[in-house]
């Protein structure tokens, strides 16, 4: 027989796998979440370069408030349309200094950008500072709210 004080150890011992499973299931389950938001931004990266309008539909909230370091503000809409009429035109883009941060079911993005870019057929090359807000809905990611400034 167990005396009482090595029955609470043993509970104790119980307790303490359990929490270490937990912790160790979360981890795990924040860095897929963060893998899957990451693997967003980057398909949104490369179809800003090369723009399928379904897909580019497919990844953006109907909500979509998409802010120009000129101030122009695109919807979802407008911001599309932009996108595959060449109006915007990004020949290539850079992405750096990328910051990730998830708070359950929405997702902050910082990094810098530069792109060659080709609006209208006149050739620039652009320099932003650019903050992406994401939301979950249900397994995927979706690009909610875009903010860029130049950098100065």
């Amino acid at each position: 027989m167990l005396t009482g004080l090595e029955l609470k150890k043993i509970i104790s011992m119980k307790k303490m796998i359990v929490l270490i499973g937990v912790v160790l299931f979360s981890v795990h389950s924040y860095g897929q979440t963060n893998e899957k938001l990451i693997k967003a931004a980057e398909s949104m990266r490369a179809l800003m370069v090369d723009p399928i309008k379904q897909q580019l539909q497919n990844l953006l909230a109907d909500s979509l408030s998409y802010g120009h370091s000129s101030g122009k503000i695109d919807t979802k809409k407008t911001f599309v349309e932009s996108l595959t009429s060449g109006k915007s035109d990004f020949v290539s883009i850079d992405i750096r200094d990328q910051f990730v941060q998830v708070y359950k079911n929405t997702g902050i993005i910082r990094h810098n950008l530069s792109a060659v870019t080709n609006d209208g057929g006149k050739p620039g090359i652009v320099k932003l500072h650019v903050l992406t807000v994401w939301v979950k809905k249900g397994s995927r990611w979706l690009l909610a709210s875009r903010q860029a400034v130049k950098i100065v």
